[in-house]
C-alpha cells in the first residue's frame, strides 16, 4: 500500500483551490480550448522556414497553412482553407476514405508539402490542387477538374506535380502545361497509383506510387480488388440512405491482389518480381540515394515474415537481402533508411526489444546501433555528414517519450536532445539535423518551436503559453494533473496506471470512478500528455478518472506486446481487471460505483469487461465495438488472431454476443456511426439483436453519416461527452 499512500499523498498536494467551471458547450467553440496548435510541422528545405497547418480562431472545422521564419518575426498564414475551399464540393469516395484512415476532421488546407528546392508548397484543397510560389508570394490553382486530384506530390527535383485521379496517375508540370497520363484504363477494382483499404487502414501506407531520386521514373502500384469479397455496408445519413458495396477483406478470405511496375517518364513500363507467391502485402518501397536500386518491403499473408527487396530498376529482378520472422508477427515500420554509401539503417525486436541497426548493402549485419532494456519508436531523421541519426524512445519510463541522437559510426549512449517529463514529437531537417519538436505535457498544452541539432531552442513556432489570454486560463486551477503508478498482472508484469481526480477532491469522502479504455495493441494510453479537453466534463461532475495499460500495448518489450498472440481479448480483460482490483483498495474510491468506456477496441473492451465472470464493472459506454474478429480486417486481424480456420478456439473465446447473458441489465450504452467503414455497423447491430431477442434492457446512441474516426464535427463530439456524462450520473450515482 506504499504506493496508494504516495499516490494519496500527490493527489492531495495538486488538489487547487475550487476555480471557474469549465462550461462543456465552451469545448467544442471556437478557438480551441487547448489554444493554437501547429500540426503537420515541416521545416522549409533552405532551414530558412517552419510551415504548419492550424485550424482557424473563428472556426474549428477549417485550417489554414501557416509560415514562421527562423531568423523571427510573427508567424504568418501563407494560404486561408476558408476562401480556397469550394462552398459546396462533395469530395470523392476515394477521398473522404484517405481523409477517414488518416482522421482528417477539418476542410480546407489539410495536407502540404514543399519542394526540395524550396521554390513550391503543393496544397490539395478539397479535392484540387494549389501552388504557391515562395519567391512571388502567391497562390495559383494547377487543377480544376469536376473529380479529385488525391495523394497529390512534388516530383523530388521540383520538376512535375503528380496524382491519382479516377483510379489512373497523372502528372503535371509544375510550372504549368498540359496534363500527362502515366496510366490507363484504371478502375475501382483495378486501379493504378492507389494504396488498398487495408493498406491505408491497418499498414499505414496511405500511398501508391513512388517516385525516383532523379525524377525520371516511379514505381507504381497496381490493385486488383476483383477477388475481395463484397460486405454491402449501410451508410445512414441524416436525410436519406443508400448500401455501399464495399471490398472489405475479412479474416481467412482474399485479399486484394498486388503488382508493383517500374514506369520510367521515357520508356516502358517494367513489372517488378515480388516472388511466387501472390498472396503477399506490400509492406513499404523506397528508392536508393542514386536511384539505381528499388527497395520493396514484402511481408508475408500470415505476417511472420518481412523480407526486404534489392531491386533493379531496369529489369525488374531482385533478391532478398535481409529477412525478419518471429513467431509471432512482426510488424511494419519506416525506419528503413538507405543512405548514400549504400549502407541502410533498419530496425529489429531481435533482442528483445526495438533497436536500430547499421547493415551493409547486401544486407549483411555491420553493427547494432542502439541497445538496452528499452524500445525505440521510431527513426524521426538522419544527419549523413555526422553520421547521426535521430530518434524518438520512450527509454525513460514508457509514459515519457523523448527525442535522442546517436551515431551509427561510432554508437554510444544516446544523447537527449529534449527534456523529460512528457511527451515530444518532430520534424528533422534533410540535412544538419535542426528540427521542429512539439511538448506537452499534463500541465502543459501542445508547444511547438525549432531546435538546433544539440536541443537547443531557437525560437517559439506556436508558444501556447498556459497564462493569462489563454483560452484554458480562466480554468486552469482545476485543471488535474493524474499521478502514475503501477500494479502487477498476473505473470508479475508492471501494469502502468495513471489517475486523475475531481475539482476539489476529498481523500475522506468515497467516489465513483469511470475507467478510460483501449487496451488493443499500438496504442497506450498511459501517457503524460495533455488530455482531451472532454475529460473535464467528466472531472468536473465529480469522476476520478483511471487509465492501465494492459499487456499488448506498446511502448514495452516485444514479450509484453506479443503476450496476448492468438489470444485477444482474454489478458486485456485480466490485466483490467487487475486495475479494478487495485482500485477497490483505495479508501476514496466507492468499489460498487466504477465504469468503464472506450472507443473502437476500446469499446470491445468495454462489453468484454462488463460480460466477464464476477465483473467489478457497474456500467459502460462502448462506442464502435469490435464484437466478433471474423467481422473485421484481414492484416490486423490475422496479424495477431491467424485465421479462423486455424483458430477457432481463439475467435469463440472473445466472441461478444455468447458473453452477453451475463451482462446486467441497463448496464451499458453503445454508440456508433452509421457510415462506418472500419468497424462497421453490423458488428453492433448484432449485439442489439442479441439483447433485444433476450428482453435485456440496454441504451444505444447512434450518428448517422459518421465514420470511425474522422469527420466528427464539434456539434457530434459534444453530444457524444454530454451523453456519456449523462448516462454515468444515471448509473453510477
Amino acid at each position: 500500500m506504499k504506493l496508494a499512500a504516495a499516490a494519496l499523498a500527490a493527489m492531495i498536494a495538486a488538489t487547487p483551490a475550487m476555480a471557474e467551471t469549465l462550461p462543456p458547450q465552451r469545448i467544442f467553440e471556437s478557438p480551441d480550448i487547448s489554444g493554437p496548435r501547429a500540426r503537420g510541422v515541416k521545416l522549409s528545405p533552405d532551414g530558412k522556414a517552419v510551415t504548419y497547418i492550424k485550424t482557424r480562431a473563428d472556426d474549428l472545422t477549417v485550417s489554414d497553412l501557416w509560415v514562421a521564419d527562423v531568423a523571427g518575426g510573427e508567424p504568418r498564414r501563407l494560404l486561408d482553407g476558408k476562401q480556397l475551399a469550394p462552398a459546396q464540393r462533395e469530395l470523392s469516395e476515394a477521398e473522404k476514405a484517405r481523409r477517414e484512415r488518416a482522421g482528417v476532421a477539418t476542410r480546407g488546407v489539410v495536407d502540404y508539402a514543399w519542394d526540395s528546392l524550396g521554390k513550391v508548397i503543393l496544397a490539395p484543397v478539397e479535392g484540387d490542387l494549389w501552388i504557391y510560389d515562395v519567391a512571388v508570394k502567391q497562390a495559383r490553382q494547377l487543377t480544376r477538374t469536376p473529380g479529385d486530384e488525391i495523394d497529390a506530390k512534388i516530383s523530388p527535383k521540383g520538376g512535375f506535380v503528380s496524382y491519382v485521379r479516377d483510379d489512373n496517375l497523372y502528372l503535371t508540370p509544375t510550372a504549368g502545361g498540359p496534363e500527362r497520363a502515366l496510366t490507363e484504363g484504371g478502375t475501382e477494382l483495378k486501379s493504378w497509383g492507389t494504396a488498398e483499404f487495408i493498406a491505408q487502414e491497418e499498414m499505414s501506407r496511405s500511398t501508391g506510387y513512388w517516385w525516383s531520386p532523379d525524377d525520371k521514373a516511379l514505381a507504381i502500384a497496381f490493385v486488383d480488388q476483383t477477388g475481395v469479397d463484397i460486405v454491402d455496408r449501410p451508410e445512414v445519413t441524416a436525410t436519406g440512405a443508400n448500401v455501399v458495396p464495399q471490398r472489405y477483406p475479412r479474416p481467412g478470405r482474399p485479399n486484394a491482389r498486388i503488382e508493383l511496375y517500374v514506369q520510367p517518364l521515357d520508356g516502358a513500363r517494367v513489372r517488378v518480381d515480388l516472388g511466387p507467391d501472390d498472396d503477399i502485402y506490400l509492406a513499404r518501397v523506397a528508392w536508393a540515394k542514386d536511384g539505381r536500386t528499388l527497395y520493396v518491403q514484402r511481408q508475408t499473408r500470415d505476417q511472420r515474415r518481412l523480407d526486404l527487396l534489392a531491386v533493379d530498376p531496369a529489369s525488374g529482378r531482385g533478391k532478398v537481402i535481409l529477412s525478419e520472422t518471429s513467431p509471432h508477427w512482426v510488424d511494419i515500420t519506416d525506419d528503413f533508411r538507405p543512405l548514400k554509401d549504400g549502407t541502410f539503417l533498419w530496425s529489429s525486436e531481435r533482442s528483445g526489444y526495438l533497436h536500430l541497426y547499421l547493415h551493409a548493402a547486401d544486407g549483411r549485419l555491420i553493427r547494432q546501433v542502439t541497445s538496452g532494456d528499452w524500445p525505440v519508436e521510431q527513426i524521426e531523421g538522419i544527419d549523413e555528414a555526422t553520421s547521426t541519426v535521430i530518434f524518438s524512445a520512450h527509454r525513460d519510463s514508457p509514459v515519457e517519450r523523448r527525442i535522442y541522437s546517436v551515431s551509427w559510426a561510432r554508437p554510444g549512449a544516446p544523447k537527449a536532445l529534449t527534456s523529460g517529463g512528457g511527451n515530444w514529437t518532430v520534424t528533422v531537417a534533410e540535412t544538419g539535423g535542426a528540427f521542429a519538436g512539439t511538448y506537452n505535457d499534463p500541465k502543459t498544452p501542445p508547444q511547438t518551436a525549432l531546435y538546433r541539432a544539440d536541443g537547443t531552442r531557437v525560437r517559439w513556432i506556436e508558444e501556447n503559453a498556459l497564462r493569462a489570454g489563454h483560452p484554458f486560463w480562466p480554468y486552469v486551477a482545476n485543471l488535474r494533473e493524474p499521478t502514475f503508478g503501477t500494479t502487477k498482472a498476473a505473470d508479475g508484469q508492471d501494469l502502468w496506471w495513471s489517475m486523475r481526480t475531481p475539482p476539489g477532491f476529498d481523500p475522506a469522502r468515497r467516489y465513483p470512478v469511470i475507467v478510460q479504455v483501449y487496451g488493443g495493441p499500438g496504442n497506450a494510453l498511459v501517457q503524460k500528455i495533455w488530455a482531451a479537453p472532454e475529460d473535464q466534463i467528466l472531472l468536473d461532475a465529480g469522476y476520478i478518472l483511471f487509465k492501465l495499460d494492459n499487456r499488448g500495448t506498446p511502448n514495452r518489450s516485444a514479450a509484453f506486446k506479443t503476450a496476448i498472440d492468438r489470444r485477444m481479448g482474454q489478458l486485456e480483460v485480466d490485466d483490467q481487471i487487475a486495475g479494478a482490483r487495485y482500485l477497490a483498495t483505495l479508501p476514496y474510491v466507492d468499489a460498487t460505483r466504477i465504469g468503464v468506456t472506450g472507443w473502437s477496441y476500446g469499446g470491445y473492451m468495454t462489453l468484454l469487461l462488463l460480460t466477464a465472470p464476477d465483473s467489478p464493472f457497474r456500467a459502460g459506454v462502448a462506442g464502435a465495438p469490435v464484437t466478433d474478429w471474423r467481422l473485421y480486417d484481414t492484416h490486423y486481424t490475422e496479424r495477431y488472431m491467424g485465421t479462423p480456420a486455424d483458430n477457432a478456439a481463439g475467435y469463440a473465446a472473445t466472441e461478444v454476443v455468447s458473453r452477453l447473458s451475463r451482462l446486467k441489465g441497463g448496464s451499458v450504452l453503445i454508440m456508433h456511426g452509421m457510415a462506418d467503414d472500419n468497424v462497421t455497423f453490423d458488428h453492433t447491430t448484432r449485439v442489439l439483436f442479441a439483447l433485444q431477442a433476450a428482453g435485456t434492457p440496454f441504451e444505444t446512441m447512434v450518428y448517422p453519416g459518421l465514420r470511425h474516426r474522422g469527420g466528427w464535427t464539434p456539434t457530434n463530439r459534444k453530444h457524444r461527452a454530454l451523453q456519456t456524462v449523462d448516462f454515468f450520473d444515471r448509473k453510477l450515482k
